[in-house]
Order: structure tokens, then sequence, then C-alpha cells
């Protein structure tokens, strides 16, 4: 069951407060805060641990949050917040020294389809496979996904991201 379209903005407000002054909020309330609008939803709701796990990532303890976010997906979150929870807890297993880990799921999730969130991935894996020394593949995913969004030199680009990675 979805969250209430009102659990939805009173969340969406707390966020947007946080993020709009994060040196103006004391981190443990703003936990608090979240954690009483999870609490709203139950203990086992998969959204429940997925913001949970978002504030505690967001207040710099990666290591409490992945598995928080290991908990929202194995509940089933789902939608935008599924991805959002592979993404995220992959950057926080790159930060608690689990690279491999991270490369690997973001690389299922690039296989998985498309959406707004394409970059995020691109990015997140590129930071990933410079911790596990594959450097050159990064830079070839970070080009490319930056290829698209570029006014002119699209195409050239592109074509020297693939190049980073075909082999001689």
């Amino acid at each position: 069951m979805n969250p209430s379209d009102d659990w939805e903005q009173r969340s969406a407000d707390l966020w947007a407060a946080f993020n709009a002054a994060p040196d103006g909020w004391d981190e443990e309330e703003f936990r608090e805060r979240v954690g009483v609008l999870a609490d709203e939803l139950g203990p086992d709701h998969p959204v429940a641990a997925f913001e949970r796990a978002c504030a505690w990532d967001s207040t710099g303890h990666s290591d409490k949050a992945v598995p928080l976010y290991r908990r929202a997906l194995e509940r089933g979150v789902d939608g935008i917040r599924r991805r959002r929870a592979v993404i995220q807890m992959s950057s926080s297993l790159r930060n608690t020294g689990q690279p491999e880990e991270s490369v690997r799921l973001l690389v299922e999730e690039r296989e998985r389809g498309s959406d707004e969130l394409d970059d995020a991935v691109s990015a997140t894996l590129a930071l990933a496979l410079t911790s596990v020394g594959r450097e050159r593949e990064a830079v070839a995913i970070a080009v490319g996904a930056l290829a698209r969004h570029l006014p002119r030199y699209q195409r050239s680009m592109a074509n020297y991201a693939r190049l980073l990675v075909e082999p001689h």
C-alpha cells in the first residue's frame, strides 16, 4: 500500500525544509522527524525503511543507511523509490568500503531500464568504478552521460567515450 497523498506532501515538505537549510538542522532532530512520519506507515512498510535510510544517509551515516535500504528493497519498495534506493545504497556501499558490490548493483540497475535517474546511476557507477581501479571505464561512462546534455559535440563525445573502453 502506498502512502497517502497527505503523507507524501508532509514528507516532501520535511525534506524540502531540510535541503533548504542543511546547516540549520539538528541531525538527530531531523532523523526523529523522519522517524515519526515513517512510524505512521508501520514497522514493515518498505517506504518507512527507505525514508529512514535516506535520513541516515543525508546526515552522513552511510553505515546505518545500508541495512535500511536493503530492508526497503527486500520489502518491495517500488517506483522511483526503488531506483533511488539502489543508487543511494550503492553510493553508501562505496563510502563504506564495498565498491565491488556497488559496481555490481549499478551495472544491474543500468540494464533494468531507463528513466530520469539514468544519469544518477551513471555518475554513481563512475565513482564506484574509480574505487575499484577502473578509471578509464569510469571516465567513459561519465563522458557518455554528459554527452547527451551538450549543446554541441554530442556525437564526438559519445564516440570518445566509446573509444576509451574499446579494445585497441
